[in-house]
């Protein structure tokens, strides 16, 4: 990711900070990273719509929906990230790292 997205996620954060009425700070934190599950859950809405799954609602949802909602739940997820951290891209850059590295076949 580019310097770019992370200056986006980190002024939707500062906006969330300046106009959230929240408890404290675990509140904000707890909030955050129930919000990933919210979003999660407006993904599985628009699967279900894509495949037609539901005869009540019918064809409810495209494809397109279904990744305008993933991209609500990646946003999500590094605006969390970025509640949490002090520099989200490099414990996301260092946890992409060891996840790629796993993949490598064993020696």
């Amino acid at each position: 990711m580019d310097a770019n997205t992370w200056e986006q996620v980190q002024h939707i954060r500062q906006w969330l900070d300046d106009n959230t009425e929240q408890g404290g700070e675990e509140d904000r934190r707890l909030l955050r990273v129930l919000k990933i599950s919210e979003e999660l859950g407006e993904v599985s809405e628009a699967v279900h719509g894509a495949l037609n799954a539901n005869p009540r609602k019918g064809a409810s949802h495209t494809w397109d929906d279904v990744r305008k909602e993933l991209c609500d739940v990646a946003v999500t997820t590094l605006v969390a990230l970025a509640t949490l951290s002090e520099d989200p891209g490099k414990e996301l850059d260092a946890r992409l790292d060891q996840l790629v590295a796993r993949l490598a076949p064993a020696q």
